[in-house]
C-alpha cells in the first residue's frame, strides 16, 4: 500500500495505489475509489486509507483512475 500525489495544492489529487494498481484516491471533487473488486487485502487498504470518507466516496471506473497516474 502506498501513496502518490499529483499535482499541488488546491488542484491536487492523491492516488492509492495496492500491490502496484491505483485503486482510490482523493481529488478536488473528494474521495473516491474503483468499481473494480480486488482482493479482500486491497479492499482493506482502500478502507483503511479513505478512513471515514468510504462512506460517501464515489466509484469511478479503473480507467478513470488510471488516466490520473499516466
Amino acid at each position: 500500500m502506498s501513496e502518490i500525489e499529483l499535482g499541488s495544492f488546491p488542484n491536487n489529487t492523491s492516488i492509492l495505489f495496492s500491490y502496484e494498481m491505483p485503486v482510490a484516491g482523493y481529488d478536488s471533487k473528494g474521495a473516491f475509489r474503483t468499481e473494480v473488486h480486488h482482493s479482500p487485502t486491497t479492499s482493506r487498504h482502500i478502507n483503511k486509507y479513505l478512513g471515514d470518507a468510504k462512506s460517501i466516496a464515489r466509484t469511478v471506473s479503473q480507467d478513470y483512475i488510471d488516466g490520473l497516474v499516466k
